[in-house]
């Protein structure tokens, strides 16, 4: 009897009811927080929906990549009696390169002279470094001493556009580019000894002023082809 009298004193008490007033309270508060929490969330959706995603810009074909599709084409096939359109030579890479010799000296030069073909070619421009040392001219291996870029597809086409119609009109004393500057595999290099005639580089905050050498690299098997080819994206040759 002792035993069950201490398990019975033992077991808990059972939770008294609440009052009705309370049970409502606490209900009404429940479900104030329940209607916040909602409204909360449906604010963060609405949030949501009114940003609507950026559209992106329609890509432009480039000019010079239009006109090679739609004339040039047609125009150098029946001119060297091609079957197959894709007999017809094409533009394959474009590869600018920029020499700074006083960069032996100051490698800051060519630091800025490879900021300066970035903005000149849209493409980011490498650093090259020396293969071997050379005492007479202070050099030695991996020391900077230019950069160089090379462009292919959309960016070659837009080049070689501002190229012609811009940069080379700026040129001083300009009388037209040689035609036998080929080297017999359809490849044409030309030189420019101020890289200020390009409308990216601003005069006034230019240093120092650079040159360089533009190689226009194609498929073609001569160079007869290939002066055909560029005669016909109005490569301004000396007559």
């Amino acid at each position: 009897m002792a035993d069950t009298e201490d398990k019975q004193a033992k077991k808990p008490d059972k939770q008294r009811p609440l009052d009705p007033e309370a049970a409502a309270k606490a209900e009404k508060k429940a479900a104030k927080q329940d209607k916040a929490a909602k409204q909360d969330k449906a604010a963060g959706k609405a949030e949501k929906t009114d940003k609507k995603p950026r559209e992106a810009e329609p890509r432009v074909p480039a000019r010079l990549k239009v006109q090679f599709e739609e004339a040039i084409r047609s125009k150098l096939a029946e001119q060297f009696g091609y079957k197959n359109r894709f007999q017809v030579p094409t533009l394959d890479k474009v590869v600018i390169n920029m020499g700074i010799g006083e960069g032996v000296a100051d490698r800051k030069k060519v630091d800025g002279a490879a900021a300066d073909l970035g903005l000149i070619a849209g493409q980011k421009a490498i650093v090259t470094k020396a293969r071997k040392s050379i005492a007479t001219y202070k050099l030695r291996t991996g020391q900077a001493i230019g950069c160089k870029v090379t462009l292919r597809k959309a960016r070659m086409y837009e080049f070689i556009d501002r190229l012609i119609n811009i940069a080379l009109p700026r040129v001083r004393d300009f009388r037209g580019l040689n035609p036998k500057s080929f080297d017999g595999r359809g490849n044409y290099t030309l030189g420019i000894k101020e890289h200020i005639v390009f409308p990216e580089i601003d005069y006034d905050k230019a240093t120092d002023i650079w040159g360089m050498d533009i190689t226009v690299c194609t498929t073609a098997r001569n160079d007869d082809e290939a002066r055909a080819l560029l005669t016909a994206f109005n490569f301004p040759f000396r007559q």
